[in-house]
């Protein structure tokens, strides 16, 4: 009992013979001889018979240095004053110094509320179920609440082993700075046997805190645990996780830690350090095996110690996330604004121009009179006839880019095995310029409306071009080819045909981003309930929750990828109104001039984009490995689909169809999930991905040199030596399509070149490798396809230009703060936190996030060069217009 010194029991046996009763001797007599019956091994008596008990009256800040035996148990008493508004840490510290591995000692400590036991070597288990031994343990002891002023409370620490004599030193102290105060910094010291925790309290007005915490040295790895006011505190490797937040960490932690999780507005931070650093992403420690030690004989690990640095700041408040919202949905709402200003003062100059024509011109269009119209009303300089032969070989007037048809005089144009093609005098009353060739014309549309229902057309059920059928090789393979060459199809069969790809985009979206949402959610539930912060890939020194979404700020930042790509959907729908109304009036420029008009492209480019803000901010639900495809798929097809369209503008007869794009495309989001899965360090598979990339670039490359005329099969290698005999033996002679060779030799050199750098370097992140190869190509057919429109005497528009400036700098903005890179998922979740950064912008958006804003700003950009890049032309006839 406390106050009474030490206290010794003694067992039956050692008591002398006159003090027993009577009736105990006769028995003391039967066991002795039993005792002498049994053999050796049995006879002897056990420790438990007779132990011994002593209790001390203890102190704080005081060592004992003692021991204990199998027939000895010692006992310390300890009393310290707790009070209800001032938390006391108290902590344990233990030296076993005796080496007895196999007969450790047990030390309890018995506090009210609470009973905390441990034995000395302490053993913790790492990977494959390593064991690692510890003499010196230290444990912080759980503090018990109560309700009055001053409490003196109690506890005990026993002392026992089955060893006959182990030596040990004990020492009890009181912790300095246990309640960390906020925005302070404290410094502390931990091992894997004496872990360290503090408790901190929410001020008044604080709703949610940030816990960092930081150390100079990567490793030893170590976890911080933020968990609730109760006992026991799980403050050991193998039980850190039971309960509350964790995550791993080498040099930087950060966990945001709000009020209302916490009933008692108070919370511990745990830190722990872990045995093994493989899970930091650290090497195994040696693990040494003799011939005559055992398996499970543990290691010790010696003093793995690691110094931390602990902060407790407020996080953001309320406010800050309003302000925040607003100012995300301001930028991206002045676009809509920009764009209603821009789109009223062209409708006013196209007033005027009426004013202007209907002043200027008496004659209406239905009388078939020519109109003298000014170039310089018209916006653009008189086109000369082009070099490359398309169709005629006179020059052009000032007016004959936009009344073709109107000259004095019958003028042929022919070519090897075609029909000469002639152009209407003004003789006769004027029909609609045909769109194809020779005496197919407009007069079965001039009559009726152009939005006739398409549910019976469809390319494949006839050839659309089958009154010259014999000669579209001849036309498509010609040296020198003009956009009507490549405009003869039926208008409502290429409008049906394009339409797909927007539907089929639109299915797409639907059955992908479903089960992407139902999935993240099941993500950021298993991170709520269990507590591990290593599943998901944050930057957390800038990750502010809201709800049950853990980083709110990541996928607020992708809604200018949704409210950008609705918005070019309702460009793009007012530019079809406008071009069907044009149609309905039978206007000559709609019919027969400027590249045609084809929207299906531009609906499935503006639903990517809206899909890729949606699967972004999915992503960004919680970030990591397994589902990084969600934030690349559409990537993908806004890439392709940026090819396919600058492809379609110059040949919209021959472009693929949605079926085989998409087709196309889900192969390359095949090979993104398999490189994303198996491609890290696996050799086999950079080969097998290096040759069909190879071969697809050279297939891909004879598909649009060759305008689509050739044929895959048994005779193809026979046909190629054979060109390569005619072309480079018998005789030298340069290729036929030289600015197409061009772009395909170029191609074929960055293709190769990245298939090499892929096959040589492996680089861990294959989905960005993948999306690097499209943009490469992307931006390799747009600069050829800008020089080529350049050099065909073409020029480009005050407002594409500035899209295209515009462009190119948020672009380079947008790519610097990309590569900031603050989190990566090629690493451990402890290694990625090395990279994690505070906000940067309103205390609530991080470099990634105003990425987000960039980007989505040029990816609406180049949307816009692409649909306005060949305004000029629209005034010029397509067979004045280049195809490259």
């Amino acid at each position: 009992m406390p106050g009474t010194g030490a206290v010794w029991v003694l067992p039956t046996w050692m008591l002398p013979a006159w003090v027993l009763p009577t009736w105990v001797l006769p028995t003391w007599v039967l066991l002795a001889w039993v005792l002498l019956a049994l053999p050796p091994s049995l006879a002897q008596p056990q420790p438990s018979g007779r132990r011994w008990v002593t209790e001390k009256e203890a102190r704080f800040d005081t060592t004992y240095a003692d021991w204990v035996g199998a027939d000895l148990i010692n006992i310390y008493a300890f009393n310290h004053s707790v009070r209800r508004n001032r938390t006391e840490g108290v902590r344990v510290s233990v030296n076993v110094l005796s080496d007895h591995k196999d007969l450790p000692v047990l030390f309890v400590v018995r506090q009210k509320e609470a009973v905390v036991s441990f034995q000395v070597p302490l053993i913790l288990r790492g990977l494959y179920q390593r064991k690692y031994a510890y003499q010196e343990v230290s444990r912080t002891l759980c503090q018990p609440q109560t309700k009055a002023e001053v409490e003196t409370q109690h506890f005990y620490v026993d002392v026992s082993t089955l060893s006959l004599n182990a030596s040990y030193q004990l020492r009890v102290t009181r912790v300095e700075n246990f309640v960390l105060r906020t925005n302070e910094r404290f410094s502390f010291n931990a091992t894997a046997a004496q872990p360290q925790y503090f408790k901190y309290e929410f001020s008044e007005g604080v709703d949610s805190v940030i816990v960092k915490v930081t150390s100079a040295m990567a490793f030893p790895c170590s976890v911080i645990s933020i968990q609730d006011i109760l006992c026991p505190v799980y403050d050991l490797d193998n039980n850190v996780a039971f309960i509350g937040m964790y995550q791993t960490m080498t040099k930087k932690a950060a966990i945001t830690v709000q009020k209302k999780d916490f009933p008692s507005n108070s919370f511990y931070v745990v830190v722990v350090v872990k045995t093994e650093d493989e899970a930091c992403g650290g090497a195994l420690p040696y693990y040494p095996l003799s011939k005559n030690a055992s398996p499970d004989e543990p290691v010790d690990q010696h003093n793995r110690q690691k110094m931390l640095e602990v902060t407790v700041s407020p996080a953001i408040t309320s406010e800050a996330y309003v302000s925040s919202m607003l100012f995300c949905l301001g930028i991206f709402l002045s676009f809509y604004v920009l764009t209603l200003l821009i789109a009223c003062w062209e409708s006013c100059r196209q007033q005027k121009r009426k004013g202007l024509l209907a002043a200027m011109d008496s004659p209406s269009l239905d009388t078939g009179h020519a109109r003298s119209i000014p170039d310089s009303f018209l916006g653009h300089a008189p086109y000369d006839s082009y070099g490359y032969g398309s169709f005629g070989n006179g020059s052009s007037g000032s007016t004959e880019g936009i009344t073709d048809s109107m000259g004095s005089a019958e003028v042929s144009y022919g070519y090897v095995g075609q029909e000469q093609f002639k152009r209407r005098t003004p003789s006769a009353p004027m029909r609609p310029l045909s769109i194809a060739m020779g005496e197919r014309s407009l007069e079965n549309v001039a009559g009726r409306p152009r939005l006739d229902s398409l549910s019976s057309v469809e390319e494949d059920d006839y050839d659309t071009l089958a009154d010259i059928d014999y000669d579209k090789n001849v036309i498509r393979t010609k040296q020198y080819l003009c956009v009507a060459d490549l405009a003869r199809k039926d208008k409502r069969v290429l409008r049906k045909k394009y339409q797909i790809y927007f539907w089929n985009i639109a299915t797409i979206a639907v059955f992908y981003a479903l089960p992407v949402i139902q999935l993240v959610i099941t993500y950021q539930t298993v991170v709520n309930v269990t507590g591990n912060q290593d599943i998901c890939y944050y930057n957390f020194l800038c990750a502010h929750p809201l709800g049950n979404l853990s980083a709110f700020n990541n996928i607020l930042s992708n809604l200018g990828y949704v409210l950008l790509g609705l918005l070019f959907l309702l460009i793009i729908l007012q530019r079809e109104i406008n071009y069907n109304r044009a149609l309905m009036r039978n206007d000559t420029h709609a019919l027969e001039c400027g590249i045609p008009k084809h929207f299906g492209l531009f609906y499935a480019m503006g639903t990517a984009l809206m899909m890729e803000g949606l699967l972004s901010a999915c992503y960004h639900v919680c970030p990591n490995y397994t589902n990084f495809q969600f934030d690349t798929s559409f990537m993908y097809m806004i890439a392709g689909l940026c090819m396919l369209k600058l492809y379609q503008k110059r040949h919209p007869d021959i472009n693929a169809s949605a079926y085989s794009a998409y087709a196309c495309l889900a192969l390359v989001i095949f090979f993104s999930v398999v490189g994303v899965v198996f491609g890290k360090g696996n050799t086999a598979f950079w080969i097998v991905f290096s040759v069909i990339h190879i071969v697809a670039t050279l297939l891909l490359s004879t598909q649009l040199y060759y305008m689509g005329r050739w044929k895959l099969d048994s005779g193809i290698l026979r046909r190629i030596l054979h060109v390569l005999y005619t072309d480079c033996v018998r005789q030298c002679s340069g290729p036929m399509y030289v600015d197409r060779m061009v772009l395909l030799v170029m191609g074929n050199i960055v293709n190769w070149s990245l298939a090499a750098y892929g096959l040589i370097v492996r680089p861990n992140d294959f989905a960005s490798y993948l999306l690097a190869i499209g943009i490469c190509n992307l931006l390799l057919y747009f600069a050829f396809y800008i020089i080529m429109k350049l050099r065909s005497g073409e020029r480009i528009k005050l407002i594409p230009l500035l899209c295209i400036v515009g462009t190119s700098v948020v672009w380079g903005f947008a790519l610097f703060f990309f590569f900031q890179g603050l989190s990566t998922w090629q690493k451990t979740p402890a290694e990625s936190r090395e990279h994690n950064r505070d906000c940067i912008l309103l205390d609530f958006f991080d470099d990634h996030d105003i990425w987000h804003f960039l980007s989505s700003i040029a990816m609406f950009g180049s949307f816009l060069v692409l649909l306005t890049l060949d305004d000029d032309l629209d005034c010029v006839q397509r067979d004045k217009i280049y195809v490259f």
